[in-house]
């Protein structure tokens, strides 16, 4: 009898390299710096590859991370996650369909709009920023991963683990182990499957409350998922 993998399984993905699409921003230079320190191969995109390089210097003497322009950051990641303002989404995704075509695509874009009464989610046609990233991709494996991390916490040198849960999801199993996998190599941070792709707009549109809860507490806070 073939036994049943667990749950809790995680593929190997220390060989793997990343690039951040947007990795000039702060999510970006975020997740860049942490997958550097965990020993990936980190190629941070941009519009400017000088402005590129030029965050990649800055984030540490030492760390395997580089900067090109957004396409070439995309044809030479293994992995490419997508941390652009979301206003630029469309597009950008567009313009690197043929690039992007058989890659793993993890999309953490939250299409939130700002007004007088904090953070709000903001209407997608295709339901979520991943959804849409799924029909303008449709040869690449998109997985909706990384909308809840902070950025502070990701770029503070102080901190050594961060205490939070990410949520992934996406229609393509062996995908989101591989991001699962990732977001463990962040250390204290877990990868949980979320569901599938459908199911992104809620987790992105969470982004909202937490932005509300970090405001009145002036916290960081993340999510835990408990009894797994």
């Amino acid at each position: 009898m073939t036994s049943k993998s667990s749950p809790h399984d995680l593929p190997d993905v220390s060989g793997l390299s990343i690039a951040v699409l947007g990795g000039t921003g702060d999510q970006g230079r975020g997740l860049a710096r942490r997958f550097a320190m965990a020993g990936h191969e980190v190629i941070l995109g941009s519009r400017s590859a000088e402005r590129a390089q030029a965050v990649a210097a800055e984030l540490g003497e030492g760390l395997p991370v580089r900067g090109m322009d957004n396409a070439g950051a995309a044809e030479a990641g293994d992995v490419v996650i997508v941390a652009v303002p979301w206003d630029g989404h469309r597009a950008l995704l567009e313009s690197l369909k043929d690039v992007l075509a058989g890659k793993i695509v993890v999309d953490c874009v939250n299409p939130l709009g700002f007004d007088k009464r904090g953070a709000y989610a903001l209407p997608v046609e295709e339901g979520s920023a991943a959804e849409q990233a799924a029909a303008i991709l449709p040869d690449s494996r998109v997985v909706a991963a990384f909308h809840h991390v902070s950025a502070v916490l990701l770029l503070d040198p102080e901190v050594e683990k961060v205490d939070l849960d990410v949520l992934v999801l996406g229609d393509d199993r062996e995908a989101t182990d591989v991001v699962r996998a990732l977001a463990a190599r962040i250390p204290g941070v877990r990868g949980v499957y979320g569901g599938r792709l459908r199911n992104a707009h809620q987790v992105e549109a969470f982004t909202a409350n937490l932005i509300s809860i970090n405001r009145r507490y002036k916290a960081h806070a993340g999510i835990r998922i408990t009894d797994i």
